[in-house]
């Protein structure tokens, strides 16, 4: 598998990698004085990390193990736009259900720190993020990326669609779902989004627009179900086509074992790919907890324990020109020949989109996703 080409076709740039710790501002503090700080705290509080995303599950159990800390989970279903809001409810509240980190979509990122959400940390291995995919004094960074996919239970859809136009067609009726509520998650929002992209719309608003037609439509044929859909629902046949990142797709396959059989379809006109992004609270109740995970994340395990999960780690390039990554994992991925088209849309596209999308949902296609 051709990985550095696959890298270079999805337009990140390849970067040398650093062992010394950043000191610039707000930098890393050395490693030693991190952990016993982070101890001294003795725990950590995350926020909407299902454990079936992204490898998050092994990741938190090895963070875990590897710190003595206690790592309270709040909301693990919840989206990007719950994390937001419980930093904001949360504010004053020096307990558990205050995040002290979250994990969101690109767009959020730059709002949150507008917003004076977020605060500014700098890891160890800074230099090897993509300017790019990072905010430059610190506030937010890109974690790990991937692209919208159909899941796809083939026990139930013998006609595997291979296009956004074809899920319009009327064998589909009840079988197309969001993985959860577009008007509050990211993967909902850009499955919408890509779904515009599709028709042919301008980037940025007008796909956004496009892309709540296209769902009207869909609603209105029959063939959107209001449900989201999970790797359970995928199973017993309420949501047999799920618009879902690909490595939260892969991962399905792998827990459901051919029970049912899932296949995993790149579109064909619109391959959308979406960065996460990590951050701490400003009113973050353990900082240095929260910063010892970010140390961790970014660190060469943590990174190849997103790759496991089938996402791919923003530092990849690093890994790869270092000989980091086992060839094991790399065969594990989908072809790179699916990723060719992809396009990572900007912060101002993601956000006129995202506006219009969460604004206009329910006056434009009006169904509750549950």
């Amino acid at each position: 598998m051709t990985s550095m080409k696959r890298l270079a076709a999805l337009g990140l740039a390849t970067l040398t990698t650093t062992t010394a710790l950043s000191t610039g501002f707000a930098g890393a503090a050395p490693l030693d004085e991190l952990v016993k700080a982070a101890q001294a705290e003795g725990e950590l509080t995350t926020i909407a990390l299902p454990h079936d995303w992204c490898g998050y599950g092994e990741l938190i159990e090895n963070f875990k193990a590897k710190y003595g800390l206690k790592v309270n989970e709040l909301n693990p279903d919840g989206g990007s736009g719950d994390e937001i809001e419980a930093i904001k409810s949360n504010k004053d509240n020096k307990g558990p259900q205050a995040p002290d980190v979250i994990d969101v979509g690109l767009g959020f990122g730059p709002s949150s720190k507008a917003e004076g959400l977020v605060q500014p940390y700098k890891v160890a291995t800074w230099a090897t993020i993509p300017d790019s995919a990072k905010d430059a004094e610190g506030y937010w960074y890109g974690d790990y990326y991937g692209v919208l996919s159909f899941e796809v239970n083939t026990d139930i859809v013998k006609d595997v669609p291979t296009d956004f136009a074809d899920l319009l067609k009327p064998e589909y009726a009840n079988m197309v779902a969001l993985s959860g509520d577009p008007r509050t998650g990211n993967e909902g929002i850009m499955s919408i989004y890509a779904a515009g992209l599709s028709t042919g719309a301008k980037p940025g608003h007008d796909a956004g627009k496009a892309g709540l037609d296209f769902f009207a439509k869909l609603n209105k044929s029959g063939n959107f179900v209001p449900v989201g859909g999970k790797a359970n629902s995928l199973a017993q046949g309420t949501t047999p086509i799920i618009l879902r990142w690909d490595y939260l797709a892969l991962a399905d396959r792998d827990t459901l074992k051919g029970n049912p059989p899932v296949e995993v379809v790149v579109p064909e006109s619109t391959v959308l790919a979406g960065v996460y992004v990590q951050a701490i609270s400003a009113y973050a109740p353990h900082p240095n907890a929260a910063k010892l995970w970010m140390e961790y994340l970014y660190s060469d395990e943590g990174q190849l324990g997103w790759l496991k999960g089938y996402c791919h780690p923003i530092r990849f390039n690093d890994l790869v020109k270092n000989g980091k990554v086992p060839q094991e994992m790399l065969d594990k991925l989908p072809p790179a020949a699916a990723y060719e088209k992809a396009s990572f849309p900007t912060l101002d596209e993601q956000h006129g989109a995202k506006e219009y999308i969460t604004t206009n949902w329910d006056k434009v296609v009006g169904a509750e996703v549950k």
